[in-house]
């Protein structure tokens, strides 16, 4: 089941959500074999910002019946150390290479899109448009008039393919989706995670994260993905990244059908660190089942 996305030849359509798997700590850990196994068509890399961060403080993760919330805080090593440090370690990998970006405003976002756009290791550029603005302190792409605007700030700085990661926490997802189109993305991708909040549970009125809230994933979304997926390959016409809860290759395959070319797998990475591999074949098993033919 091989797969064309913007220019790129795949030969599966499973990639994994940004910051769900740590390609670099795998073959550290298990060698060349990571590289031989390789469970991913593409890989994302986790966000990048300009600056380094630490992360939030902890408690940072909290498990829930269906999924889990994560307040992560996106920790990095900062543009410069990613170029110097991690992009060497990601460009030995065996399938092309996105790289997800994240600024607070369109000069970050700028700067960071046109420093990666000078590396031929990168093959595509993500962006994460689920930070607030320092000025507005919405979501980026919860507004789809200022999303539009920052990627027509953005979309110059870079001739490889620009893919916008939705925020799923916003009244109309598909607005942004359109908005994205209309100012240049090549391609879009959801959901991203919801946001949530854990109650401590010992402590009243408490929360248990350090950060107070986090982003929802894993089964729990699944239903969101489908709806949120499903109702942008309606209003547009650009390719989609699907995520959200996805497990197996039913599941795979119900984002398929919903109209995402790809599909990313990302909670379900941390209980097995080879699931796409499994997810591929099962996809192309229910697909040889049904009768269907998917390209």
């Amino acid at each position: 089941m091989t797969v064309s996305f913007c220019g790129l030849e795949l030969r599966h359509p499973i990639v994994n959500g940004s910051g769900t798997f740590d390609a670099i700590a795998a073959r550290r850990a298990f060698g060349d074999a990571v590289l031989e196994r390789f469970p991913f068509a593409a890989f994302v890399s986790k966000t990048i910002t300009l600056a380094p961060r630490g992360g939030n403080p902890p408690p940072r993760l909290y498990e829930t019946p269906a999924g889990m919330i994560n307040s992560i805080g996106l920790p990095n090593k900062g543009l410069r150390g990613y170029l110097e440090e991690d992009l060497p370690e990601l460009a030995a990998l065996p399938v092309p290479l996105i790289t997800n970006v994240m600024g607070s405003d369109p000069s970050e976002l700028c700067a960071l899109v046109e420093a990666v756009d000078d590396r031929e290791e990168v093959d595509a550029i993500e962006l994460n448009v689920s930070c607030p603005n320092v000025r507005t302190g919405l979501d980026i792409g919860a507004d789809p008039a200022e999303l539009g605007a920052v990627l027509r700030e953005v979309r110059p700085r870079t001739a490889k393919p620009v893919i916008v990661k939705l925020t799923p926490n916003t009244a109309d997802v598909a607005r942004a989706a359109q908005a994205a189109q209309a100012a240049g993305a090549d391609a879009v991708s959801l959901i991203n995670t919801l946001r949530a909040y854990a109650p401590h549970p010992r402590r009243p009125r408490a929360a248990w994260l350090g950060n107070a809230t986090g982003g929802l994933s894993g089964p729990a979304v699944r239903a969101v993905a489908l709806a949120q997926v499903g109702e942008v390959a309606r209003r547009v016409s650009l390719p989609i990244v699907g995520m959200g809860g996805v497990q197996t290759g039913a599941h795979a395959a119900n984002i398929v059908e919903a109209g995402a070319t790809l599909v990313a797998v990302g909670t379900e990475n941390f209980r097995d660190p080879l699931a796409a591999t499994r997810i591929s074949r099962e996809l192309d098993d229910f697909f040889a089942k049904s009768g269907e033919i998917v390209e």
